[in-house]
């Protein structure tokens, strides 16, 4: 398989990173310790045709291929996984959502503002007692003739209070299980709808994480997602592709605390040279790049598996597995090669291995990527 990037892949990525380096890197600090949103900067990312990338330009979006897509997330990601998070949900999860699965009335009052990051959107699966048990929802959507009447509780929302729109997964019919579950469209400000607490996270700090509370809130017919009891096949679908841009992030969280160590190893001496010239730290760069290099293959065959229309399940899941352990053993090295430097915030490496912990857990844990990938080797 070919991965020589075409000249227009390759001003793309220099674009994010280019962006990555001019509009996210000052300030990324400071946003971490307040947890706030970059709100000037997901503007930009807007203009620039990163909120909607692979969005058709007939409702705002870049048009652009998944690989284009995986390039830009890892640039971003490099340097600030919050802002990048934020593209990965818009872009994977609520916009791919909408054109894949909604009517043309969805795409035209949604999709199109979406697409251009005049607004943007979360995703809504998660639960209490309905994390990677998809099939376990307890928000209900009580079908009430031309409207839903919609009730429960969501949690680990991304861009939980930022977002204007929410694709929110909710049974309908308990007796049908998984089968009885929607996919509705709920707006900001629809009576009942509440945000709750932010969360006080880990990492993705300056990413805004929110439960959300809905009391009978009354959701039109026609913001119904696809055809009644299609919501679970809606989610599972939807987060197939979402895997590959948060292996995307994660790959790009290894790379930039790699670039980072490895720099760091150059200039820091002991023992009279360079650090980069003692064996313990030039293999560990070593292990480093190799792991980095293979994590990128597998993400890049993700991309390329979405793009050619081909199965992308097991690729997703693979790459998502691999790149989020890539991230977490990376950036622990890089904290390691950074010594006491590297455990003090001024070096970012710190904030980096924060980051790199959720990439195993969010859009399907690591447990549920062996789930993914032990079911699709044994079946055939």
């Amino acid at each position: 398989m070919d991965f020589t990037l075409s000249e227009e892949q390759l001003m793309i990525q220099q674009a994010a990173r280019d962006f990555a380096q001019q509009e996210l890197l000052p300030g990324v600090i400071e946003r971490d310790e307040a947890q706030k949103f970059p709100t000037d900067q997901v503007k930009m990312m807007g203009e620039l045709g990163f909120m909607g990338m692979m969005v058709d330009p007939k409702y705002g979006g870049s048009g652009l291929d998944t690989l284009s897509y995986v390039l830009v997330m890892e640039e971003l990601s490099k340097v600030d996984a919050s802002a990048s998070v934020i593209v990965s949900v818009n872009n994977s999860l609520v916009c791919w959502g909408l054109e894949t699965f909604g009517t043309e009335e969805q795409k035209q009052k949604y999709l199109t503002r979406l697409a251009t990051g005049e607004i943007i959107g979360a995703f809504c699966l998660s639960e209490p007692e309905a994390g990677s048990d998809a099939t376990s929802q307890k928000t209900t959507a009580i079908d009430k003739g031309d409207h839903y009447l919609l009730n429960g509780t969501k949690n680990w929302i991304t861009n939980g209070n930022s977002a204007d729109v929410y694709l929110v997964i909710a049974q309908t019919d308990v007796k049908k299980a998984h089968k009885g579950i929607n996919a509705l469209i709920v707006e900001k400000g629809m009576q009942g709808f509440e945000i709750g607490p932010k969360e006080n996270k880990l990492g993705i700090r300056g990413s805004d994480t929110h439960s959300l509370n809905f009391n009978d809130v009354k959701v039109p017919k026609e913001n119904r997602i696809a055809e009644d009891g299609f919501g679970f096949k809606f989610a599972m679908k939807t987060l197939a592709g979402g895997r590959i841009g948060i292996a995307a992030q994660a790959l790009g969280i290894a790379a930039g605390a790699y670039e980072m160590a490895r720099k760091y190893s150059k200039e820091r001496k002991a023992f009279g040279t360079e650090i980069s010239n003692h064996q313990a730290i030039a293999f560990k760069l070593a292990d480093m790049h190799t792991q980095i290099e293979a994590a990128r293959f597998l993400v890049y065959k993700a991309a390329c598996d979405k793009d050619n229309h081909e199965n992308y399940d097991l690729s997703g899941a693979m790459a998502k597995l691999y790149a989020s352990q890539v991230a977490m053993e990376t950036t622990v090295e890089a904290v390691q090669i950074h010594g006491g430097n590297g455990f003090v915030k001024d070096y970012h490496v710190e904030r980096l291995m924060r980051d790199a912990k959720i990439t195993q857990i969010y859009e399907g844990t690591s447990e549920i990527q062996k789930i993914v990938i032990s079911r699709s080797v044994l079946s055939s």
